[in-house]
């Protein structure tokens, strides 16, 4: 129904639906009627910006009238932000977001609930967690490859499995999948030549940088799709077949804004803020996710086109000048540098004072000073002279308990 509507009649189903949620939320939410109880739904732009923080109290508190914990969808936030809290939908809302993640899967001839998944997820590792990850994964036809051992032998035994299953799909953490590229790449192997029932790779929850997506389309020759979700909201932007970041427009209502909360323009860098249509359980209006991100100009209301995501805003440098940077700034230079003979496997980033940034890294040789020297002119000519940058080679990098890797984090605070 939502994807028949022309673009007038669009434009009215959204501003309809932000004004049903608000004044449900206001009458039926006395969490959110204390939080926006000044604000009024036809000035929309003065509706205050919720926060992670706002969140970080009992989820009884702030569930509507008629929901409790036995009615609703719970689930907790992976704390990648900083700011781990619980979360709640309604059935219907939690059923409009498989729908749409359904939607997207199709544009790309998979079927989500019965298309065969090669999954590179994180796995509880406790015994009864553990089995219940196997047990969905069994009901919902995918073979899970554990993230938290990316040797050779381990990739080893992931193309035997590939080899012997018709797979139709990659999903998973685009670390881990890079890293199975990369292996791959080392042994000469195309994957869709091993497995040719193979359609597509979705990767998700870590940036993709375009170097690895060339990468991912050279040694499995497969399109690379890459997703960008919150569970707390929905799918907010799944690549389309045109190769664009298209931004969930049925469900979700996506702004960008600058640190004053104003609305900024297409084609400029702010904070990405999220409502959430449908769901009446809990509130999430215009709702700080902790991302930057950039709306493309061509963007409509219909069809946002999300250009570009930056980074998360709690993985900001600040430098001894007082300047701030985006971490993943460190990143891409170091990246550019050290990965440029397949030596490096996998590296971290961590700021641990102002000027001092350490390099942790996995390899099969140590960095040559040569490149070490490379790469502090390359950080003082992006950035500011006078850092410190250490270099720190490890046999294994440590992921989160969820299995992510965060590429750079600031040990400021």
């Amino acid at each position: 129904m939502i994807h028949g509507k022309n673009e007038a009649d669009f434009a009215a189903y959204i501003l309809q639906k932000k004004k049903d949620i608000f004044n449900y939320h206001i009458q039926n939410n006395t969490f959110y009627h204390n939080i926006a109880k000044n604000a009024s739904v036809t000035d929309w732009k003065n509706i205050p910006v919720m926060t992670k923080s706002n969140l970080q109290q009992p989820l009884n508190k702030r569930l509507s009238k008629g929901f409790n914990t036995k009615n609703v969808y719970i689930n907790k936030t992976s704390g990648s932000s900083g700011d781990p809290f619980v979360f709640a939908k309604d059935k219907f809302c939690h059923a409009l977001t498989w729908s749409v993640i359904q939607n997207r899967f199709g544009w790309f001839g998979l079927d989500f609930n019965s298309s065969k998944q090669a999954r590179f997820y994180g796995i509880p590792l406790d015994t009864k967690g553990y089995y219940k990850e196997r047990f969905k994964d069994a009901l919902s036809n995918r073979h899970r490859f554990s993230v938290f051992d990316l040797s050779d032998a381990a990739f080893k035994k992931c193309l035997k499995k590939f080899k012997n299953t018709h797979f139709d799909y990659i999903n998973g953490y685009t670390s881990a999948i890079v890293q199975f590229a990369k292996y791959l790449e080392r042994e000469n192997i195309i994957l869709k030549q091993v497995c040719p029932t193979l359609k597509a790779c979705v990767v998700t929850s870590e940036m993709l940088f375009e170097d690895d997506k060339k990468l991912l389309e050279k040694q499995f020759e497969l399109p690379v799709v890459n997703e960008y979700g919150a569970s707390e909201l929905d799918l907010i932007a799944f690549q389309n077949p045109e190769d664009l970041w298209q931004v969930n427009s049925e469900t979700l209502f996506v702004e960008i804004l600058d640190k004053q909360d104003n609305i900024l323009p297409k084609g400029e860098e702010g904070r990405i803020v999220i409502t959430s249509l449908y769901n009446k359980a809990h509130p999430f209006i215009r709702y700080d996710i902790g991302d930057i991100g950039i709306l493309s100009k061509k963007s409509t209301l219909q069809k946002p086109i999300l250009e570009k995501l930056i980074g998360r805003t709690n993985d900001i440098a600040i430098l001894p000048s007082g300047k701030k940077a985006a971490g993943l700034t460190f990143y891409y230079i170091t990246k550019s540098i050290i990965e440029d003979q397949g030596n490096v496997k996998e590296f971290i980033i961590e700021q641990h004072t102002t000027e001092t940034f350490k390099v942790i890294y996995t390899s099969a040789e140590v960095i040559t000073e040569e490149k070490i020297k490379h790469i502090k002119i390359q950080m003082e000519n992006y950035l500011e002279k006078g850092l410190t940058i250490i270099f720190e080679r490890q046999d294994k990098i440590e992921r989160s308990k969820s299995g992510k890797l965060k590429q750079f984090r600031s040990l400021l605070n």
